[in-house]
């Protein structure tokens, strides 16, 4: 029987922990505030909005909302990011995405600085994790090696296989997982013999964007698997990159979707906006 690796458990418990840290930076009278500026009224985005201040309310981050009409220009839109970056009341800058597609993402998040940037976007901090430096870390990928670590599961050693080269999750992902002394494979739309490549992970993380894409073909006897993919079948439901049915029976543990990533992301933006205010006092202090 595969071990669940239980997302909801594990981001509730990092989430408790940030709730304590910040209320004993309130006793002495800090307070960490998250800047959430939104472009136009995408569903998705509005969704995922609303659950970040949910999160921020819960663990006691005053959460300040921008929410901008779909017409802002690009020029308006930058021009707030450098108010907020010259806030010192502002500890995190977070810009939803996607943006409207007169906006440029890249030039936006660029603008952004570098000490507020808790997605983790911004080139400096991409920078800081492929040279082992300290710096903000993506969400999404940040929360996958807390899932592994707090289920027990080593990493060190282990042969690692990231399906997927996006720059939100499958390039971090394998620079991670160096760092914890993986040995990492990132196999992507180009490569050949890809079964034969995923049947040798250890621990396999998918992040390809294709409903149920990963069946126990691809999978060795005992493997971990994280499933990043968030999707709809062919009924609608809720499903992952992974065919949780055909693959569970094989692995040594596995995430569910819903339940298993998804809720990390939004724990670890919480622990990123925490260490925002280090990060922005170290810089103030050197």
């Amino acid at each position: 029987m595969a071990l669940l690796i239980d997302g909801k458990r594990i981001s509730a418990e990092i989430k408790d922990e940030t709730k304590a840290k910040v209320a004993e930076l309130k006793e002495q009278g800090v307070e960490i505030s998250l800047a959430v500026v939104q472009v136009g009224d995408n569903p998705a985005s509005c969704v995922y909005v609303r659950n970040k201040k949910k999160a921020c309310e819960y663990v006691g981050i005053k959460s300040v909302s921008h929410e901008l009409p779909e017409e802002t220009t690009e020029e308006e839109l930058l021009n707030l990011i450098e108010e907020l970056n010259n806030d010192d009341t502002i500890n995190g800058i977070l810009v939803q995405l996607p943006l409207p597609k007169h906006m440029d993402e890249n030039k936006v998040i660029d603008a952004i600085s570098p000490y507020k940037d808790v997605d983790g976007f911004h080139l400096m901090n991409v920078g800081a994790l492929s040279t082992g430096q300290k710096g903000f870390v993506s969400c999404t990928p940040y929360g996958i090696i807390q899932l592994l670590k707090r289920s027990n599961i080593e990493i060190a050693g282990k042969h690692c296989v990231v399906i997927g080269r996006s720059n939100i999750v499958g390039k971090p992902m394998s620079m991670l997982l160096l760092r914890e002394n993986g040995t990492v494979t990132v196999v992507h739309s180009k490569t050949q013999n890809m079964k034969e490549i995923t049947k040798q992970a250890d621990i396999l993380v998918v992040a390809i964007g294709k409903p149920k894409f990963v069946d126990d073909t691809f999978i060795k006897e005992g493997a971990v698997v994280i499933d990043v993919g968030i999707n709809r079948d062919e009924d609608n439901k809720i499903c992952g990159d992974v065919d949780f049915e055909k693959v569970e029976p094989k692995t040594s543990a596995i995430t569910p979707v819903p339940g298993g990533v998804g809720p990390m992301t939004i724990a670890m933006l919480m622990n990123n906006c925490l260490e925002s205010y280090y990060l922005c006092k170290a810089k103030t202090t050197k």
